[in-house]
């Protein structure tokens, strides 16, 4: 992390979350000049909340202030909401259109928390920018920094981090990641610094799609378009609206009429834009034992020559053991075991023990059996 030996000017991103208010609290706590800014990333944020969903409402942004007032920190809203809609939302929408299947949180922490308003604070004179994300920033002897796990890997987020690059790193700060402290515990201290949010729940899912319906929330922006769901011999078995509200590895919602010939369910094999063709096949056929990825991100020194490594595929998902090259600047990963559900646009992120070496998008997958219709 930035040298906390000293007191540094912080800038607190407060997304109105108990986790950012606390982080916020430890880093006024340590001695830090703290600053609290909530970003306004919707162009028309809703009033209030929808359940525990979404993290861009007015009433969050009220939260954030309530929590920078009793911390006894300055707050302002940072309007950064066309910045997002086009680095994040239309990003997301694109790579659906794509037959992609991207991480939107991924790419804001890229493009919006680490880059425009780390730009912004830096130019404002600050030291570092303090999120409420579980990962820690390691700083050694010589000044290098590496991302490592958060101690409790059950809260561990490092897998959304893995695009921060070194100059970014040395300008994060994360007062969460390296305390063995459950939920609760992070509530019930919370209560006891007198946040209010201390029993907000958790936002999850996207959070620019307040009621959680993404294939509603992208039918509204591209349309219908219908098409063909096939099996793997390229036989119509059913249609659909628009192949974007498809993932790699879906079981449910494929409305096909008429069960497969061994009574055994169907998953999506493949999504094709070109044709606006959707591949249903057998579990056993989403088995992948290869990728190659593009954009490659290095938390660090990008690694040489061939290496082993364990590798993570999705922000809630464990670790599998990979051997992993750059070549031609893409990064080619095998796995030791296939592994399912993987789909271009994920990110896949390299770990040299709780060491995030880097990450990149997958464009390409390899099969055990390829699915390819007709």
């Amino acid at each position: 992390m930035t040298d906390t030996s000293r007191p540094l000017k912080v800038l607190a991103a407060m997304s109105g979350g108990v986790d950012s208010a606390v982080a916020a609290a430890r880093a006024a706590e340590a001695g830090h000049d703290v600053t609290g800014v909530h970003l306004a990333l919707s162009a028309n944020p809703q009033s209030f909340r929808t359940g525990a969903r979404g993290c861009c409402t007015i009433e969050d942004s009220r939260d954030a202030r309530r929590a920078a007032d009793v911390i006894g920190i300055p707050f302002y809203v940072w309007d950064l909401a066309e910045r997002f809609r086009e680095d994040v939302v239309e990003d997301f929408v694109a790579e659906y259109e794509a037959g992609r299947t991207p991480n939107p949180c991924l790419r804001c922490n890229e493009k919006i928390k680490f880059a425009a308003l780390l730009d912004k604070a830096l130019a404002l004179g600050f030291d570092a920018v303090c999120t409420g994300h579980y990962a820690q920033v390691v700083t050694h002897a010589d000044g290098g920094r590496e991302l490592h796990r958060a101690t409790d890997m059950a809260k561990d987020q490092s897998y959304v981090l893995g695009v921060l690059d070194d100059r970014q790193l040395a300008h994060a700060m994360f007062p969460l990641g390296d305390t063995e402290t459950t939920k609760d515990e992070i509530r019930a201290e919370a209560e006891r610094r007198g946040l209010a949010v201390a029993k907000k729940p958790d936002s999850h899912d996207i959070c620019f799609i307040a009621d959680g319906d993404t294939q509603g929330f992208l039918a509204q922006r591209l349309g219908t378009a219908e098409g063909d769901i096939v099996d793997e011999s390229g036989n119509r078995l059913g249609g659909h609206q628009g192949a974007y509200g498809f993932t790699i590895g879906q079981r449910k919602g494929l409305r096909i009429g008429h069960p497969a010939a061994d009574g055994k369910p169907r998953y999506v094999l493949d999504i094709s834009p070109v044709d606006n063709t959707v591949t249903v096949g057998p579990r056993e056929a989403l088995d992948v034992t290869g990728l190659t990825a593009v954009r490659p991100r290095w938390c660090g020194t990008a690694p040489t020559g061939p290496g082993r490594y364990t590798a993570q595929l999705r922000a809630h998902g464990g670790e599998t053991e990979v051997a992993a090259e750059l070549v031609g600047g893409e990064l080619r990963v095998s796995f030791d075991e296939p592994v399912r559900g993987v789909a271009p646009g994920q990110a896949v992120v390299l770990y040299d023990g709780t060491r995030v070496v880097g990450s990149a998008t997958i464009a390409r997958t390899e099969r055990r059996t390829p699915a390819v219709a007709g």
